[in-house]
């Protein structure tokens, strides 16, 4: 496991493959905020917040999200923090093809239509920050 990051990294992975996706928010923005240069974090804090959006209905703001963190995991590939990074890209491009043409959709909709899940898989004896 990367040394790099505080444990708050690990619990983060934990809450998102529980579909806890306002907590992740949380677990990493306490971290990113000691550090705001590091734009792995915040790609995947903004990651887990674009999920948070679509599930309210906020498709505009998920496809805002969902873009910014593509555009600041695409920087680290194609490993960091001891995460293999074309898996993520790929997965936050499938979200981006399913959201509809719509700027809000109602809670109803979303919770009918939500976006598919998605779990990492962290390396345990890579190297960190291979590219």
């Amino acid at each position: 496991m990367a040394e790099r990051y505080p444990e708050q990294y690990r619990q983060f992975f934990h809450k998102f493959h529980a579909g806890q996706y306002y907590e992740c928010h949380d677990l990493l923005e306490e971290i990113w905020l000691e550090d705001r240069s590091d734009k792995f974090l915040q790609g995947l804090l903004q990651l887990a917040v674009g999920l948070y959006h679509y599930e309210c209905g906020n498709v505009k703001g998920a496809r805002w999200m969902f873009g910014n963190a593509r555009k600041y995991l695409t920087r680290y590939l194609p490993v960091h923090g001891n995460l293999e990074l074309a898996p993520v890209i790929a997965y936050i491009d499938d979200c981006l093809r399913r959201l509809p043409d719509a700027e809000r959709i109602p809670y109803e909709e979303a919770k009918r239509h939500p976006l598919p899940r998605f779990r990492f898989v962290l390396l345990e004896n890579e190297e960190d920050d291979r590219r």
